[in-house]
C-alpha cells in the first residue's frame, strides 16, 4: 500500500525539464543579445551553462535515478528546483536562488547515493561518487557564479562538469542502450554478444577520470587532450560492437544511437582541441547540445512511455515524435557549431539553433505529458481496484 501511494520523480521533473530547456534557451539568447538588464541572471554564457547543466540536467538526473518518493518528499526537491530556476530568472542578485539550488543538489545526490551504494561491481559503485561529484561541484559553482569570483575556475569547472556528464552518459549507455538493442537482437533470433562489454567500459572509464584529472592543471592540457581522443575512440568501437545497422526497423534505438555518436564526436573533438591548445567553447556544444540533448530526450519519452503500459510500450517503430526530435537535436546542434565560422549570419544561425531546440523540447514535453497522464490514470485505476479488494 505504501508504495501504490509514491509517485515517480520522472511525473513532475521529466516535464518540466523539457519544458525548461524549451524555454531556456531562446531566452537566454535574448537576454545575451537584446535585453541584458531584463533578464540579468541568464545574460551571460556562464549563466545559459549553468542553467543548462545545473538547472536542466540535474532535473533529467534526478527524475531518472530518484524513482519512486512520497509525494511529500518529491514535491520539498521539486519546489527547490523551480525556486532556484525562477530565483535566477527574477532575482539573481539575491541569496535565496543559490540557496536553493545547493539544497535541491544536495538533496538530489543524498538520496541517489544511498539508493546506489549496494553495488557490487566496480564500474557501478562509481556511479554513486560521480553523481556525488556533479551536485557537489554544481553546489560550488552556483555560489562562484553568484559572487563573481575566481572567473577562470568558473569556467574550468563548468568543463569539467561537462566530461563529467560525458562520462556519466557513457556509464549509462550501457545500462539503457545495450539492453534495449540486446532484447532487440533477440527478438530478431540473433545474439548480441557485445553488450555492456565491461572491459571496455571500464578502459573507458578510467580515462575519463585521466582526463577529467590532466585537464585541471593547463601544463597537463595536452595530454588530457590525448585521453580524451582515446575515450572518443573506444567508445566508437563499443557503438559499432553494438551493430546498430540490424535495427532498422526500430528508430527509437537508432536515435539512442545517435545520440552515443554525438557524444564520441564530442569527446574526440573536444580532445583534438585540447591537444593543440585551443579554444573549445564552441565545441563543448557537441556534447552539451548533441549528445546531451538527444541522449536524455529519448530515454525520457521512452521510458516514461514504457512506463505508460499504453499501446507504443511494445511498439516503438510507431512512436514518431522520437525521431523527430532527434532530428531536430542535430539541427539546433549543426548550426550552433556553424554558426562562429559565418560571422554575416552568425546571429542568425544561433537563433535558428534555439529555434529547432525550443520545438524539439515542447514536442519531447509534450509526448512526456500523454504518456505520464496515462500511467496515473492506470496507477488511480489500480489503487481504487486494491481498495475495493
Amino acid at each position: 500500500m505504501n508504495n501504490q501511494r509514491k509517485l515517480p520523480a520522472r511525473v513532475l521533473f521529466f516535464p518540466a525539464a523539457g519544458l525548461y530547456a524549451a524555454v531556456l534557451v531562446p531566452l537566454s539568447l535574448w537576454a545575451m543579445f537584446y535585453s541584458p538588464l531584463l533578464l540579468p541572471g541568464i545574460n551571460s554564457g556562464l549563466d545559459h551553462a549553468q542553467e543548462l547543466l545545473f538547472g536542466f540536467a540535474l532535473a533529467v538526473i534526478a527524475g531518472y535515478l530518484l524513482g519512486p518518493l512520497s509525494p511529500r518528499l518529491l514535491m520539498i526537491l521539486f519546489g527547490l528546483w523551480l525556486s532556484a530556476r525562477l530565483g535566477y530568472l527574477l532575482a539573481p542578485a539575491s541569496f535565496l536562488p543559490p540557496l536553493f539550488g545547493t539544497l535541491f543538489a544536495l538533496g538530489l545526490a543524498m538520496h541517489i547515493v544511498l539508493r546506489f551504494r549496494s553495488a557490487k561491481k566496480w564500474r557501478n559503485r562509481l556511479l554513486s561518487p560521480l553523481l556525488l561529484l556533479i551536485c557537489l561541484l554544481a553546489s560550488a559553482l552556483v555560489w562562484l557564479i553568484h559572487t563573481g569570483k575566481a572567473p577562470l575556475l568558473q569556467h574550468a569547472l563548468v568543463y569539467q562538469t561537462v566530461l563529467l556528464l560525458a562520462l556519466l552518459m557513457l556509464f549509462m549507455g550501457g545500462r539503457v542502450i545495450a539492453p534495449a538493442l540486446a532484447g532487440h537482437h533477440q527478438r530478431l533470433g540473433k545474439v548480441l554478444n557485445a553488450r555492456v562489454q565491461p572491459r571496455l567500459e571500464g578502459w573507458i572509464i578510467l580515462s575519463m577520470i585521466l582526463a577529467i584529472v590532466l585537464i585541471s592543471w593547463p601544463a597537463s592540457r595536452s595530454w588530457a587532450g590525448l585521453v580524451l581522443i582515446l575515450a572518443g575512440v573506444l567508445a566508437f568501437v563499443r557503438l559499432l560492437r553494438w551493430r546498430l545497422w540490424h535495427c532498422s526497423a526500430r528508430p527509437d534505438l537508432l536515435c539512442l544511437g545517435a545520440g552515443y555518436g554525438w557524444l564520441v564526436a564530442g569527446l574526440v573533438s573536444n580532445g583534438i582541441a585540447q591537444w593543440q591548445q585551443q579554444m573549445t567553447s564552441g565545441l563543448i556544444h557537441v556534447i552539451t547540445l548533441g549528445a546531451l540533448g538527444t541522449l536524455t530526450g529519448v530515454i525520457m519519452m521512452r521510458s516514461t512511455i514504457l512506463q505508460s503500459g499504453g499501446r507504443n510500450a511494445t511498439d516503438h517503430a510507431s512512436e514518431w515524435r522520437i525521431p523527430l526530435f532527434t532530428l531536430l537535436i542535430a539541427v539546433a546542434t549543426s548550426l550552433r557549431l556553424a554558426s562562429p565560422h559565418f560571422v554575416s549570419f552568425h546571429l542568425a544561425l544561433l537563433w535558428g539553433a534555439a529555434l529547432a531546440w525550443s520545438l524539439a523540447w515542447l514536442l519531447a514535453t509534450w509526448c512526456l505529458c500523454r504518456a505520464i497522464s496515462v500511467s496515473l490514470k492506470r496507477q488511480a485505476a489500480r489503487h481504487r481496484e486494491v481498495l475495493r479488494e
